[in-house]
């Protein structure tokens, strides 16, 4: 008891809280004042923010503080990412006051949902033992069960919770599974602990290569890497819009936090037997994620394959491991927070009621009828592409650099072919607003219509992408703090 610090946990508690009171709100004073549930909502994402920037100290200090039994740690690592999900959770938030107006579904349970996912996000990246990652796996994941269905009243989003909790639970089972396998050998679910018996004994027993084969499974479907990636188009094509972006970044950030964290400090013994593995995974994912979105003409569905790709891209990193590859990891999960929920924030902002223009073919013109909104959308997509003087551009060269720095000449060599195909396809986007003859102008929102919300998240996205590509040494510097706690 003794190990019981709550201000290790205190921005976990303070959305907690929040999304109780927001549940609370409803229930006193009905849905009289629907907005009130965003902003109390985005109170608390300010107040945890501020909590994890000051706790324990500044980044350069590198303070690592275990605490609940050395279950929980608080380190630069875990600060990290948890800054991207609190970004994420407060651009999504914004996005979807005007959203929920349009589908008459003010709901505080939405945005306590969406808190309470923040929440099990949170624990993956806190967590410094293996049954406290799962339990934070699946507060993220029920949570998104139920926010891919939550307009229940269309049909694919209702097809898209179905599919999610069904695979989802597969990818659960695959996850426990593997976990009792590795306590089974090392008889500890301590993340240090079991590096401390793999550095002792060896490791590479076949039932512990087992457990670590399983982790890459259920890890593998929250990261949406191909074998693994088959939910990911039906969800990100039937989920809300907004809540589309934002599972898109957050939980894909969490799921690479858990992972990096597991297999960089507890199994780098194991390396040499799950580096092939890995090379294979990011192989295929890039390659089948560009390709097949190269088709696709749902624009949701195509940033969905999209973002099987750029999986695979973290995936390089992620075998380089080492600074450089480190670095990448988080640099490119920052940058592609910004990027990606402020393409959804465009899109939520074109698509209409009932979100009846989500087609490649829906964007022709929008440059002449909404210009600020076309060029944003432009500098997401040019940033997803990679192209300079993009964050996505600088994150690209962090990462492929990382690989040729390691040696995986021929892997980079891939992921740069990936990163050029992928081009044509985001290019298509910008060619239908700029090059292409009005569609169906008639049914175009007015910029009247526009939430000043949505406005100010596609302006945040914008300014990250921008200054992450143009100043990135600053960045730099604080990812560079944020890892070597366990290198």
């Amino acid at each position: 008891m003794s190990s019981i610090s709550l201000s290790a946990i205190a921005p976990e508690l303070v959305l907690v809280a929040c999304g109780l009171i927001v549940v609370m709100i409803q229930a006193v004073v009905g849905r009289k004042y629907p907005d009130s549930f965003a902003y109390v909502s985005l109170l608390g994402v300010a107040v945890a923010l501020v909590l994890v920037w000051k706790q324990p100290g500044p980044f350069d200090a590198r303070i690592v503080e275990y605490s609940f039994m050395d279950m929980w740690v608080v380190d630069n690592f875990s600060r990290f990412f948890k800054i991207i999900f609190l970004l994420g959770t407060g651009l999504t938030v914004l996005i979807s006051i005007k959203y929920l107006h349009n589908e008459a579904m003010q709901h505080s349970e939405y945005y306590a949902l969406m808190l309470m996912c923040t929440v099990g996000m949170m624990v993956m990246a806190g967590a410094a033992e293996l049954i406290t990652i799962f339990l934070g796996v699946e507060l993220m994941s029920i949570s998104l069960y139920a926010l891919a269905g939550y307009t229940r009243t269309r049909m694919l989003s209702n097809e898209a919770a179905i599919k999610y909790f069904i695979l989802g639970s597969f990818a659960s089972a695959f996850l426990i599974y593997g976990i009792a396998l590795i306590y089974g050998t090392t008889r500890t679910s301590q993340i240090p602990d079991i590096a401390k018996y793999l550095a002792q004994e060896g490791g590479g027993a076949a039932v512990l290569v087992m457990g670590m084969a399983l982790l890459i499974v259920g890890f593998g479907f929250k990261t949406a890497a191909v074998p693994f990636h088959m939910w990911a188009p039906d969800v990100y094509e039937g989920a809300p819009a907004p809540v589309t972006g934002f599972m898109s970044a957050g939980p894909k950030a969490a799921a690479f936090a858990a992972f990096v964290r597991i297999f960089m400090e507890a199994l780098p013994r194991l390396q040499t037997d799950w580096v092939m593995v890995i090379w294979i995974l990011a192989v295929l994912t890039m390659t089948i994620g560009n390709v097949v979105a190269l088709v696709q003409e749902n624009i949701k569905r195509m940033l969905a394959y999209s973002s099987i790709a750029h999986a695979g891209y973290v995936l390089v990193a992620f075998i380089a491991a080492g600074e450089l590859g480190l670095t990448s990891i988080l640099y490119y999960m920052l940058v592609y927070t910004f990027m990606n929920v402020g393409a959804f924030a465009v899109i939520t902002m074109l698509a209409g009621d009932g979100e009846s223009r989500v087609k490649v073919e829906d964007y022709r013109g929008v440059g002449y009828k909404h210009p600020v909104a076309a060029l944003a959308m432009s500098l997401f997509l040019f940033s997803l592409a990679g192209i300079p003087p993009t964050g996505g551009f600088m994150g690209k060269f962090y990462i492929f650099s990382a690989a040729v720095k390691q040696g995986f000449i021929w892997l980079a060599i891939i992921g740069v072919l990936n990163s050029v195909v992928s081009v044509y396809y985001y290019l298509r986007v910008t060619v239908a607003m700029y090059m292409q003859p009005p569609g169906r102008t008639e049914d175009m929102p007015a910029a009247t219509a526009l939430s000043p919300a949505l406005i100010v998240a596609v302006f945040i996205s914008a300014y990250g992408v921008l200054t992450l590509g143009l100043f990135p040494s600053t960045y730099v510097a604080m990812v560079k703090a944020s890892f070597l706690s366990f290198l």
